[in-house]
């Protein structure tokens, strides 16, 4: 339980179902909030405070679990250290994908509890792979792709039929507190939305100041750490050329951020490593891939599909894949799997 509608809703309809249903909230964090994020960041006071009110509500048992050691380990010094390596992190993948379905799935079962409830947007198929939610505008299979089908056997993701709006009726029809609750939207552990601030205060002593430069090395700015950027950025480069320009490589060793005009952000040909796997496509297969949250379903064709790499193309091009993202891959609403971006390049 977040302290959000979602959660309040899940929770509510398995009650309602006759489930012995246990309310369990992660404490990851104890970054402090901020004035101009208020409502919108989870996992602060005000959230288990809700938790519990909900709990109550529907008299089931409620606990706080701390995870702030293995949150800091798999988030936020993987958050750090992606940054640092010259990429993009991902951390709601880290989180939801990772975190929540192996250390929370087994305290859960520590418990005594058969399964994992979540308030994922998402459905699981009876093969054991996840499939787009019913309101796409809110699938959240993009973020879930790590989770192993062993652990999909003992979820459940009540919400995946349904709406948003569904959601809070159901909410509001129940009584619950947060049938209102506006969304949570910042990485939550960093409430005033500046990775920049939080890579130097994780990880002190980094250096990263470099030059800017063009595609034919031509340096036409300075930076202070090479951090700050990522693949397709635009605002915020500090530098004048006459035309928009945007960030198209990040070099971690020589510090050296590369810009150019947006259509040079394009990549036919896509590397990627560590798949998890649901059902493993042939080469040559035409399936989709997101390569972004909530990003567009790109047409590409398989040309590796290990246990250990994927490579694609795209005939259209992939704008902005950027490393440190995941690249996801369907088949109609269905995941096949997915994999972290290693690379990309325009010709083979």
């Amino acid at each position: 339980m977040s302290g959000g509608v979602d959660s309040s809703v899940v929770a509510g309809l398995l009650v309602e179902q006759g489930h012995d249903v246990i309310g369990v909230h992660m404490k990851l964090h104890d970054a402090p909030s901020h004035p101009s994020v208020g409502a919108k960041r989870c996992c602060g006071v005000s959230d288990v405070l809700d938790c519990q009110q909900v709990a109550d509500r529907l008299g089931i048992p409620f606990y706080v679990m701390d995870l702030r050691e293995a949150f800091k380990k798999a988030v936020m010094d993987n958050f750090a250290d992606t940054y640092l390596r010259g990429g993009t992190p991902n951390p709601c993948i880290q989180c939801n994908g990772v975190l929540k379905f192996q250390v929370l799935l087994q305290r859960a079962k520590a418990l005594g509890a058969s399964h994992l409830a979540t308030g994922h947007y998402a459905r699981i198929t009876p093969s054991l792979a996840l499939q787009m939610a019913a309101d796409r505008n809110k699938d959240q299979t993009y973020f879930l792709f790590p989770v192993k089908q062993k652990a999909l056997a003992q979820t459940l993701f009540p919400l995946g039929g349904m709406t948003k709006a569904e959601v809070r009726a159901q909410a509001r029809r129940m009584g619950m507190i947060t049938a209102e609750k506006p969304e949570s939207q910042e990485v939550c552990f960093i409430p005033d939305d500046n990775h920049t601030r939080f890579v130097r205060e994780h990880r002190p002593g980094s250096e990263g100041a470099g030059n800017i430069v063009d595609q034919s090395g031509r340096v036409v700015g300075q930076h202070d750490g090479y951090w700050r950027f990522t693949i397709g950025q635009r605002r915020g480069l500090g530098v004048a050329l006459g035309h928009p320009v945007y960030v198209l490589s990040v070099n971690a060793d020589s510090h050296e951020v590369v810009v150019g005009p947006n259509d040079a952000l394009n990549r036919a040909y896509l590397r990627a490593n560590a798949p998890n796997w649901y059902r493993r496509p042939s080469a040559g297969e035409v399936v989709q891939a997101r390569i972004r949250h909530r990003g567009d379903l790109l047409t590409c064709e398989v040309m590796e599909a290990s246990e250990d790499d994927l490579v694609l193309r795209f005939p259209k091009s992939a704008r902005a894949a950027a490393r440190g993202q995941a690249v996801v891959l369907y088949s109609n609403e269905v995941v096949l799997g997915g994999a972290w971006i290693r690379e990309a390049w325009d010709a083979e």
